[in-house]
């Protein structure tokens, strides 16, 4: 006989079915043992009388956490005894047979609440039995559910999905970057990817005119509630474009996400409120504003676009940088004074951000696609022509090849995520996160090399005096 999920238990009243799963509560009622079985598909009551007394003995000795193959008739539950909560509530399975398959050790917190008030260091560090709970396997599933739905938006739209690097050359982010040691060319290294940035157009430029992928990225940068050093973006780029045009689909799309997935939920207002940067700083003092009308409803979501942010902006030390980073373009209406040089920090980019209920969900821009363009940004930015080569000389050759218009955006999936599932933290939606910190406390990593390794690698590891 073969196994079936215990959700579809509930359609097979009067039938011998075979289960298999994890014991989540064990009660003795004399004679009687109940089991309540759970598996991913959900749980099942069942019953184990004295009758069979081979498998009353073997039931007697288990416990939560136990792993266990059973056989038994699918009964319906005596009126007034039905849980209205459960798929299976109006059903039970009368035991016949039971196999211990493996047996498990006492958890170090409970599993069946949905553990906010469990200190959250013990529950990463048993992160395999955090998992466990009801709780975090809908999220996980919620989190599945919407990457599916991007993936098959994206390709409805006739994106392609490609790959990019996860060593690569630094990218001006604006964020530390996690660096990674050459083997085999000692004294140089890789970085991982805050971003694909480059490479999304460099697709563009190879003639894909429509990328995306689900890609990963690093940043070393400091952490909080919304943040991690490693996450999850949907990353999409379009050729011959504007920027009306990468709203417009960006915004089609959320909303048929909320309308398919989330139907309990309302926007407040479509299409979606366009506020300037400047507007935002005077109005709410965040380029993040909540626009909720009723910020205790947890249905409710504010989308709206931020537009016209400034190119350049003063760093701590008084230099002149990018507000986001130095591949977006320049509003038509501000390149004269550009060019000249005048009024650097007045001059707005073709760049936006879309926010949800105060949280930044993502930022694009579109891009510059010229040569001389680009490279006068890098002269604003004080990059030598030689760093300029060295740095990003792929990028301006490539331009020089027709490269069309094209611009883009990276929703967030983490904070997408945390934000419909109306969890506190993006660690609540991640499988296997690492603390506020930036640890991680099933594998205690960071963690130190061994002396050969480091060999290898040319490095040596001298501390401060």
């Amino acid at each position: 006989m073969a196994r079936i999920a215990i959700k579809d238990c509930a359609t097979k009243v009067g039938e011998t079915v075979e289960l298999a799963g994890w014991v989540d509560i064990r009660r003795d009622h004399g004679k009687l043992i109940f089991i309540d079985l759970r598996d991913e598909s959900g749980v099942v009551q069942m019953v184990i009388t004295p009758k069979n007394e081979a498998t009353h003995k073997e039931a007697d000795r288990v416990r939560p956490e136990w792993v266990i193959r059973v056989r038994g008739e699918v009964k319906a539950r005596p009126e007034g005894m039905q849980n209205e909560k459960l798929v299976t509530g109006k059903v039970e399975i009368g035991i016949t047979e039971l196999t211990v398959l493996n047996t498990a050790e006492t958890p170090p917190f409970d599993i069946a609440g949905d553990g906010y008030d469990i200190n959250e260091e013990i529950r990463l560090e048993y992160r395999y039995l955090d998992l466990r709970r009801s709780r975090l396997q809908k999220n996980l599933r919620l989190r599945d559910s919407i990457i599916t739905f991007f993936r098959d938006y994206m390709h409805r739209h006739n994106f392609v999905e490609i790959e990019t690097p996860i060593l690569m050359k630094g990218t001006p982010e604006g964020s530390r970057e996690y660096i990674v040691p050459s083997r085999f060319e000692k004294g140089k290294f890789y970085a991982l990817p805050q971003s694909p940035q480059q490479f999304k157009q460099l697709s563009i430029v190879a003639g894909f005119e429509r990328y995306f992928q689900i890609a990963r990225c690093m940043r070393d940068e400091d952490l909080r509630g919304d943040r991690q050093p490693e996450f999850t973006q949907l990353d999409y780029e379009m050729a011959f474009v504007t920027q009306e045009d990468v709203l417009a689909y960006t915004e089609a799309m959320f909303v048929e996400l909320v309308t398919k997935l989330f139907p309990d939920k309302k926007i407040t207002s479509t299409p979606f409120p366009r506020l300037t940067y400047a507007e935002c700083l005077e109005k709410y003092g965040s380029d993040k504003p909540d626009l909720r009308k009723d910020r205790n409803d947890s249905n409710e979501l504010a989308f709206a676009w931020v537009v016209d942010f400034p190119m350049f902006e003063k760093n701590k030390e008084g230099d002149i940088t990018t507000t986001h980073h130095p591949f977006c373009s320049i509003k038509e209406e501000d390149k004269d004074k550009f060019l000249a040089g005048k009024d650097l920090l007045q001059i707005r980019a073709n760049a936006y951000d879309l926010v949800l209920n105060g949280y930044e969900l993502s930022s694009g821009s579109i891009r510059i696609h010229e040569h001389e363009l680009q490279k006068r940004v890098f002269d604003v930015l004080g990059v030598s022509e030689e760093d300029q080569q060295k740095r990003f000389g792929h990028m301006l050759r490539a331009f020089k090849y027709g490269t069309p218009p094209h611009g883009g955006f990276a929703p967030g999936i983490d904070r997408i995520v945390m934000l419909l599932a109306g969890e506190p933290n993006i660690r609540e939606v991640i499988a296997f996160p690492k603390t506020g910190e930036g640890r991680d406390l099933m594998m205690n990593s960071p963690s130190e090399i061994p002396k050969e390794e480091l060999d290898a690698l040319g490095l040596e590891i001298k501390k401060k005096k």
